[in-house]
């Protein structure tokens, strides 16, 4: 019986002081929420936090749900500290 057909993905998380990367071999037709799980990434930062609003590939907006294929970057982001407006108005009133 023929192996079923896999496709290479990576899962990507930063941190100020520290990044988790890890490359791996998903069976085709694999999601975003399989590739987390399967990176170990709850593991490795305990205490993530993980939602379907910050997660991307290739900096593109993705779901749990969304099918990868080969070669793209599962992108886990870490919520802002400030938001993009409001950072923009203390630059603003700042010069």
């Amino acid at each position: 019986m023929p192996e079923a057909p896999h496709v290479r993905v990576s899962v990507i998380y930063a941190e100020p002081d520290r990044a988790f990367s890890v490359d791996l071999a998903m069976v085709e037709g694999c999601t975003v929420a399989d590739a987390i799980e399967r990176s170990g990434i709850r593991e490795a930062v305990p205490g993530i936090e993980i939602r379907e609003d910050r997660l991307g590939i290739f900096a593109r907006k993705a779901g749990l749900t969304t099918r990868l294929r080969d070669g793209d970057r599962v992108e886990i982001y870490r919520p802002l500290k400030i938001d993009p407006k409001e950072a923009r108005r203390r630059r603003a009133r700042e010069t």
